[in-house]
Formats: structure tokens, sequence, C-alpha cells
């Protein structure tokens, strides 16, 4: 690549700590330490099925719940991409994927618009998944949008367990950012928009 697609991004507040540096034309490397295990899973399917290197350091006031924590790493890494992607030259804009896993199926489908939007329908199974609960999977996928400025369609379309439910879910997800962050051959210089913006 000509230009390097990297950010770095701190955020600090009185409730967490958390620094986020992504390469979005990596090859899956990440270092995750959220003090969440399981936020820590799913940010590696982000990272592996992206092909995004992240590096993710948090800390958060993990003795009250999880919550500011997991809703934090996602407003600071939707504010990494936005920096990283610039003026959103060249790159496809739009990306999909349907994600199997046993008897769980999902969707994501991902547009670089500009404008934030979130459609999050994942009937989860059961509400914990081992001690994560599993409402905060909204509220990390909602801090992205509003940071990434992104208008983003999770439908999670069969699961029976919530595991393979979630899973699901951001294995999709780190190949719709893929595809949409992608730079596309055919379009180089472009911006995907009659508008001329993004």
């Amino acid at each position: 690549m000509s230009t390097a697609r990297t950010a770095e991004v701190t955020r600090n507040t009185n409730e967490t700590q958390i620094r986020v540096a992504i390469n979005l034309d990596g090859t899956g490397k990440q270092t995750l330490n959220t003090g969440v295990p399981f936020l820590d899973h799913m940010l590696d399917q982000i990272a592996r099925h992206g092909l995004i290197d992240l590096d993710i350091e948090a800390h958060g006031d993990l003795h009250i719940d999880a919550h500011h924590t997991v809703e934090d790493v996602g407003i600071t890494l939707g504010q990494a991409f936005a920096k990283a992607l610039g003026d959103k030259t060249g790159i496809r804009r739009y990306g999909h994927a349907y994600v199997p896993l046993d008897e769980a199926l999902s969707r994501v489908v991902i547009d670089f618009s500009g404008r934030p939007g979130l459609e999050f329908h994942v009937p989860f199974k059961r509400a914990m998944i081992g001690s994560f609960d599993v409402d905060l999977t909204h509220e990390f996928f909602q801090g992205f949008v509003n940071h990434a400025l992104v208008t983003l369609h999770i439908d999670n379309l069969r699961g029976e367990n919530a595991h393979h439910q979630c899973e699901t879910v951001f294995k999709a997800f780190g190949r719709a950012l893929r595809m949409a962050t992608e730079l596309d051959l055919r379009a180089p210089g472009m911006i995907a928009s009659t508008k001329g913006s993004l």
C-alpha cells in the first residue's frame, strides 16, 4: 500500500482508560487486554476474519461491571476506524457477510456512509455467556457505530447456543469490515458516493 491505513486512539475517562491501534491492511495479528475475557475472544474474531491488526489495552471499572469497558472499547475502536479511513477514498464502502457456527447463523451488513445507524436483532437464548452479559454486545456495536459513523445491520437468523450466536455475529462483522474497507482496484481515487464525500 502506498499509504498506511493505520490509526492509534487513546480515550481516558473517569470510568475507563483505553488505547486502540489498528492496521486495516494487516494480517489479523492481535494483542488484546481489555480485562473482559469474552470481549477479547470476540475482538480476536474481528481481527482474524477482518485481516485487521488490533492492539487494544483497556483498564475499566470492572469492580462495578463490564458495561463501561465494553461500550468504551466499541467507541474507541470506532474512532480508530474513522481515523484510519480518512476521507474513505477508494474503499468499497459496503460490506456484508453470512457466517454459520453449527446451528447458529448470522448476517452483518455495513455501510461506511458517514451516517450512524444500528439495527441489532439478536434474540439471545440466555442472558449470560459465562460471566458476560449479552446486553453488552449491543452496547459495543452502538459505541462503534456512533463513532465510526457507519450504518450497521446485524441479524442473528437462527441459533440455540448464545455463545454460537454471539460468535457468528462478531465473525460476520469482521468479514463485512474487511469487504467494506478494502480498496476497490476498479475505482482508485474515487469516493463511492454521488455526493462526492462520505
